[in-house]
């Protein structure tokens, strides 16, 4: 079978952090080298890089079968691709997946999508093009939406590797911030945490488990790339599985340079860790310091404190590794929590901030409470960002709030101090690309408080 994978561009209306950032379609590069191990053809098109509309590859490649994934804020546009696929040829089967199908598939229901996957994403897409191609039944699939069967989601990850070849085209495209190239790997699956707000435990049912540490050698070794994005929803977890990745990085003399996703918790109890992972390559942490205030990360179950996330700044501090700090923005905020929060991240010294209004995402605990107070509708999916508000404030107007987040955006980003350090540590060059990048996301919001009173 000819199988075409997509990774779709987000609509103009999705507020993108792809003007900073595009990294790899880790997810279609590994289903490409499951299905060609199945004997199937794979081919992957990158609708972020490509210029080129999507009927053009159809056209081209005559697919028996196109693959889609995506986020929330690409349901929509998904959903476009398919009616633009079916009414090009309508015999191509179209399947749908991604951590959004997963945990709410009824959001791609859809006269021109054939298959929605609800679990076990490379078995079942596997399954369901083995069984177009021998012209077998599919409703006895487990892991697809719609056939009511029950489906265990899988514990184990025991797969071939990504095949970055398939992107070989586009992989000079892919960076994050000023880690340029970079390439993803994922080491582990879902979070042993119980943060109210997450989405991440919905997609694996709240289990937490993680890849043999010699298969995450072999793979890191087999990447061009000196920059690696390590996409776990939590990479610092277990103390005794980091110390041995760092023996096995030293013994086998893999030099590579590392961004990951940390609790301050963890940071802040593990110095000696830390100290060890930044020997062997760690620069960068995405640490969700969400908040500055002990009342709200008590709300947000985030078994943390302000003490400990500023021991954990200082920690990252002293082993030079960048703190890339995400704050949650309250519903209930007025300008002087805005200006506390300014307050304490210039305390922190973080350069690099990522300010999401609170968003109750639907599949998670807070959806509940706020899905009759939404000001964007729920299937207005685009805007499901994490950059948009979809709950209207309660201590100020919506063009208010827009404008106190682009004010904290530019108060820290565009301090003399911290633009100094910038410029020192990653050149004129990156720091203009990078500004181009948010100048455009400013514009968005700045659209955003136009449109809103």
């Amino acid at each position: 079978m000819k199988v075409l994978l997509v990774r779709p561009r987000p609509d103009s209306e999705t507020i993108g952090l792809q003007k900073v950032m595009i990294c790899e379609p880790l997810e279609l590069e590994y289903v490409g080298a499951y299905i060609k191990g199945l004997g199937h053809q794979a081919v992957i098109i990158d609708m972020i890089v490509e210029k080129k509309p999507l009927a053009h590859f159809i056209k081209e490649h005559k697919p028996d079968v196109v693959g889609i994934t995506g986020y929330i804020a690409h349901v929509n546009k998904i959903k476009a691709y398919a009616e633009e696929i079916k009414k090009s040829d309508g015999s191509c089967k179209i399947i749908v997946g991604g951590v959004h199908a997963e945990v709410i598939p009824g959001d791609f229901n859809s006269p021109y999508i054939d298959y929605v996957i609800k679990a076990n994403g490379l078995r079942t897409f596997g399954e369901v093009v083995d069984a177009i191609a021998m012209g077998h039944p599919t409703d006895t699939i487990a892991g697809v939406w719609g056939n009511h069967l029950e489906c265990m989601k899988e514990t184990s990850f025991n797969y071939p590797h990504p095949d970055r070849s398939l992107t070989a085209a586009y992989r000079s495209k892919y960076y994050y911030m000023f880690h340029n190239p970079c390439a993803l790997i994922k080491t582990s699956f879902g979070c042993p945490y119980e943060c109210k707000f997450c989405f991440c435990r919905r997609i694996t049912d709240g289990k937490y488990f993680y890849r043999e540490l010699q298969d995450i050698l072999d793979e890191l070794k087999s990447i061009p790339e000196e920059e690696i994005y390590i996409v776990d929803d939590d990479f610092l977890v277990d103390r005794a599985r980091l110390l041995e990745f760092c023996e096995q990085l030293e013994a086998q003399d893999i030099k590579k340079k590392y961004l990951v996703y940390g609790r301050a918790d963890f940071i802040a109890a593990n110095e000696d860790v830390i100290k060890r992972l930044a020997q062997n390559g760690l620069r960068a942490v995405i640490v969700g310091l969400e908040s500055g205030n002990e009342e709200e990360l008590k709300k947000y179950n985030k078994k943390s404190s302000v003490l400990i996330n500023e021991r954990a700044i200082d920690i990252l501090g002293e082993y030079k590794v960048e703190c890339y700090g995400t704050f949650i923005l309250g519903v209930d905020w007025d300008k002087e929590d805005f200006f506390g929060l300014y307050r304490w991240i210039k305390k922190l010294g973080i350069k690099f901030i990522n300010l999401q209004p609170f968003t109750p995402l639907p599949g998670t605990e807070p959806f509940k409470e706020y899905k009759d107070a939404l000001l964007i509708p729920r299937d207005e999916y685009e805007k499901w960002d994490l950059a948009h508000l979809v709950v209207k404030p309660s201590k100020m107007s919506v063009r208010e709030y827009y404008f106190n987040i682009i004010k904290l955006y530019y108060k820290i980003t565009m301090h003399p101090k911290n633009v100094y350090k910038m410029i020192r540590q990653y050149g004129i060059w990156e720091n203009l690309k990078l500004s181009y990048g948010a100048s455009h996301i400013t514009m968005q919001y700045f659209l955003k408080m136009l449109m809103n009173k």
